[in-house]
């Protein structure tokens, strides 16, 4: 059984190994993609070019990821986290 313990903190690739089934014929295909791959607890980012070659992002954040930004953009709850300390 895998544990926290046994998953790294920040996880990073150049390229990325795309598996799809086609829905109509049930075949699997399988594609190497040139996209940098950076995930963490709070988020996945994936980097790659636009079709003009210019830098181009996507982020997934995580829920915990969404709580932190939203927390530091000042949209968190007006209470301490440490019992006002």
């Amino acid at each position: 059984m895998k544990t926290n313990a046994d998953t790294p903190n920040i996880i990073t690739a150049d390229e990325i190994k795309v598996e799809v089934v086609d829905k109509d014929t049930g075949k699997t295909f399988v594609r190497k993609l040139p996209i940098n791959y950076l995930e963490t607890s709070n988020f996945l980012r994936l980097s790659a070019e636009d079709s003009q070659g210019n830098p181009s992002s996507l982020v997934f954040y995580t829920e915990q990821g969404i709580l932190g930004l939203r927390d530091t953009t000042g949209g968190g709850p007006d209470t301490h986290r440490c019992e006002d300390h």
